[in-house]
């Protein structure tokens, strides 16, 4: 098990991605941030090294508006030496990589046209984890998407443009998440029958939308991923009390964490912790496995012992 966190790292002292708004574009300001968010990436890679963080997700405004059709620039061969420094370092350490586009990448949608940026935004980022020399292992997670007044519709539409929109450079990496309250694991694993998408198991949306057993569902997305995939990739959250459904906790409560890597035993699996104070409670998530596998998972759900 590879313990990760997304994009934004609290720790090293500065802003983790740079980036500026669409009506000041220019193509030093473009430059000046990437370079800045790669050099900031090394740096964080280095941090989750030295910590024992062998899972990480990159923000997806790496390379700022790198999908906007203001944005010409060809930013791969002047940042060649930078991107391979990054690939050298994140292969020689075995660390898991993962991108996660905004919310506006919706393949479902009924708009053309916003099915065509959708995709040109997961061209941009299939092409960032190839310059880095990443394999297969190394993913993009999306949502199906909306549901339109029409679910099975919806479902029928995603399955449409995966299979004759998008290019093969695009579908070796791309998967999908089971969301909180519009498409669960059963519907995942109705387009994975059809179309052979990967999917990610989030398991506090499991949570919220579907029920399913734990054990079970991490089975049943695990069973979706070829040797060519890496293993399962797991996000995990859980309840920020005292909020609306669904909001993902402001940091790890240690006894619930204990109790699901109890409940998981013996199931191989890559989790990604979508807590909101990032790198603290990777660490403290890391140290808590550290000390349940040397005990042989022989744990008293106690505070105390926590």
């Amino acid at each position: 098990m590879k313990i990760g966190y997304p994009c934004i790292n609290h720790s090293i002292g500065k802003k983790t991605i740079s980036t500026f708004r669409l009506r000041s574009y220019s193509e030093v300001k473009v430059k000046q941030s990437i370079d800045y968010n790669l050099r900031c990436l090394f740096e964080i890679l280095q941090y989750n090294i030295k910590h024992g963080l062998y899972f990480f997700r990159i923000s997806s405004d790496i390379i700022p508006f790198a999908s906007h059709p203001i944005f010409q620039f060809q930013w791969k061969r002047p940042f060649a030496k930078q991107l391979l420094q990054l690939g050298r370092l994140i292969k020689e350490n075995d660390i898991r990589i993962s991108m996660h586009p905004d919310q506006f990448v919706l393949l479902n949608s009924p708009n053309r046209s916003i099915i065509d940026n959708s995709i040109k935004e997961l061209d941009y980022q299939s092409d960032f984890l190839d310059e880095l020399g990443l394999d297969y292992s190394a993913k993009i997670q999306i949502h199906v998407g909306g549901v339109y007044q029409d679910k099975e519709e919806s479902i029928k539409r995603f399955i449409e443009t995966y299979e004759t929109l998008l290019s093969n450079k695009i579908k070796s990496r791309l998967v999908i998440e089971n969301d909180d309250y519009r498409f669960d694991l059963f519907d995942c694993l109705r387009i994975n029958k059809k179309i052979g998408i990967p999917i990610i198991l989030d398991s506090f949306h499991n949570e919220c939308l579907g029920q399913i057993h734990l054990r079970n569902a991490i089975m049943m997305a695990a069973a979706t991923w070829d040797k060519r995939d890496g293993i399962l990739m797991l996000d995990y959250s859980h309840q920020e009390p005292n909020s609306r459904k669904g909001k993902h906790s402001s940091s790890l409560h240690l006894d619930l964490f204990a109790k699901f890597l109890s409940n998981t035993k013996g199931l191989n699996f890559d989790i990604m912790l979508e807590i909101k104070d990032k790198e603290k409670s990777a660490l403290q998530a890391k140290s808590l496995v550290d000390r349940m596998r040397k005990n042989d998972y022989a744990f008293i759900f106690n505070p105390k012992n926590i």
